[in-house]
């Protein structure tokens, strides 16, 4: 678990960390950096992912903070290239060589057009003969999820979505909760587009925490794992430090009501 502020227990029965670094977009050498200082403020749980081009950095930095591998949760995940058929299998074992280790959660990037119950169907057999611990999705909408549902032989453990206080994702969360899917959430500072919004402020004053803090308690409270990117220490030590935030019902209701349908990066209910 991170730093006090719990897990979510996924179908597999394993335990994923409920605050974890994200490294988008982060080149390997700030990558290296960041994964060792989270590991050193208490991060359990590291999200990458093969479009990012930094898992070896990840597995790297994992090894050298010295700590046992089963402390860490890693995630990483399947780009939409590498889910044509024959490229799934390599990709994956491609991952577990980058990385060093067996991830504890590989998920599909994105729902891609044509291949996704195809790529599903060899996850899924890679983690009934025992090579995955767990498998899941990203970027599924309530359509993708529906389509993989009907036919699947098991339920994705989890689904890693956009999710903050602007973009709430209801009918995906609800089919998650109805199905046993636990919810990720990518983007939940929002890329610091909404950080410096007046309910965020006011309720952060009144909390005596930040802005983050306070989307991040609320995707807590939301019964999602939050995954916030940082390259910088300060950063790193302020996304975790939340176990003193807790929103009551007003906050939650003056935090819901700012869903604007912000999407500050992919938009997958676009595809079909």
């Amino acid at each position: 678990m991170t730093a006090g502020i719990g897990a979510l227990r996924l179908s597999t029965g394993a335990e994923m960390p409920a605050v974890g670094l994200g490294v988008f977009r982060a080149s390997p050498e700030e990558t290296g950096t960041a994964v060792k200082a989270a590991r050193s403020v208490g991060y359990c749980h590291v999200d990458t992912a093969q479009v990012y081009g930094n898992e070896a950095v990840v597995g790297l930095a994992i090894r050298e903070s010295g700590i046992d591998r089963a402390e860490v949760f890693v995630t990483t995940k399947v780009a939409p290239a590498n889910m044509a058929p024959g490229r799934i299998g390599p990709s994956v074992k491609g991952s577990i060589l980058a990385l060093g280790f067996v991830p504890d959660l590989v998920l599909l990037h994105w729902p891609q057009p044509d291949h996704r119950r195809g790529a599903w169907q060899v996850l899924e057999e890679m983690h009934l003969v025992g090579d995955l611990p767990a498998i899941g999705v990203s970027n599924f909408m309530e359509g993708h999820l529906c389509e993989l549902l009907d036919s699947a032989r098991v339920v994705p453990a989890a689904n890693q979505i956009q999710l903050s206080p602007f973009l709430q994702q209801r009918g995906v969360r609800d089919i998650c909760r109805k199905s046993g899917i636990a919810v990720a959430a990518y983007s939940p500072l929002t890329k610091g587009r909404r950080l410096d919004h007046p309910v965020l402020a006011r309720i952060a004053a009144r909390q005596g925490a930040t802005a983050a803090q306070v989307l991040l308690a609320w995707g807590l409270q939301a019964g999602a794992a939050v995954l916030p990117k940082s390259v910088r220490p300060d950063r790193i030590v302020e996304n975790i430090a939340l176990s003193s935030v807790r929103l009551d019902a007003e906050d939650v209701a003056a935090l819901d009501a700012l869903e604007e349908n912000l999407v500050t990066g992919w938009n997958p209910p676009e595809i079909v």
